[in-house]
């Protein structure tokens, strides 16, 4: 299911690594054959040490901005719940995100209405 993480992975490629890229929500890494999937078990662009998939991503594509890494600060304090950053914004969304999953929402939904979500912080950070 679409949480902060996945959500906010899928932002980060669709709006700075690959504005074409499709999202395909399946069990298993191998379940889509011409798929690159991420964060889920055995993905390569998934948790590495203590990052999350949104951190692993801005490190491997080398995405410096500076209101994205605020972004991945909070995923990463929501996701992981370890308060590394000390950052609690996401904290909300994710439990918006998975409110909608409890309401039945199909993933897909859940996924563009975290993208407005994201969309929405990323705006308020670039004009601070």
């Amino acid at each position: 299911r679409p949480e902060i993480d996945r959500v906010g992975s899928a932002w980060l490629i669709s709006k700075f690594i690959d504005p074409k890229a499709k999202f395909v929500f399946a069990p298993i890494a191998q379940a889509v054959s011409d798929a690159i999937p991420f964060d889920m078990l055995d993905a390569e662009f998934s948790h590495h040490g203590n990052n999350c998939t949104f951190e692993t991503l801005t490190k491997r594509f080398a995405i410096s901005d500076k209101s994205v890494a605020k972004i991945g600060e909070m995923i990463h304090d929501a996701d992981l719940d370890d308060a590394r950053f000390q950052r609690v914004e996401a904290v909300g969304i994710d439990r918006v995100l998975k409110g909608w999953a409890k309401q039945g929402l199909p993933d897909e939904e859940i996924l563009r209405r975290g993208f407005d979500c994201i969309d929405a912080l990323y705006s308020f950070l670039q004009r601070r």
